[in-house]
């Protein structure tokens, strides 16, 4: 089923939220730079898979339909469908870690300047890949 509206609405969400991974890696708040960028990705991501007509699953990491989909992308998407399924499966096994922790683990002692600066590269290069299709 396929809903501009819906595409657009969520690239427009993926797009607004940038900054505020800027505002949260300023603050040396590794985790959250993290779990933000997976939101922004997820984001992204479904707005690419609505603009093509997709109906996306209601789960963090869409990796598995946008392998199972890559022809209905736009061609200059099609090479990139293997890294931003990455990126999706990457983000999304770090969300709940990223968030809660664990008994053993604190984010904020676990998470890095690295890690978050790789998070947020991942979420403005997805977003600048499928805006133009999506937004």
């Amino acid at each position: 089923m396929r809903n501009p509206a819906l595409a657009r609405d969520y690239a427009r969400r993926a797009k607004v939220r940038l900054p505020a991974l800027d505002v949260l890696f300023d603050a040396e708040s590794w985790p959250d730079v993290v779990s933000e960028s997976q939101e922004v990705v997820e984001l992204a991501l479904k707005a690419l898979l609505r603009s093509c007509g997709v109906n996306p699953p209601r789960a963090h990491d869409v990796s598995g339909v946008l392998l199972a989909e890559r022809d209905r992308f736009p061609a200059d998407l099609v090479a990139r469908v293997e890294w931003l399924a990455d990126v999706s499966r990457r983000l999304r096994r770090d969300l709940e870690l990223a968030f809660y922790g664990a008994e053993d683990l604190t984010p904020s002692g676990f998470y890095s300047r690295a890690d978050a600066a790789e998070a947020r590269d991942c979420a403005r290069r997805t977003v600048d890949l499928v805006f133009p299709h999506a937004g």
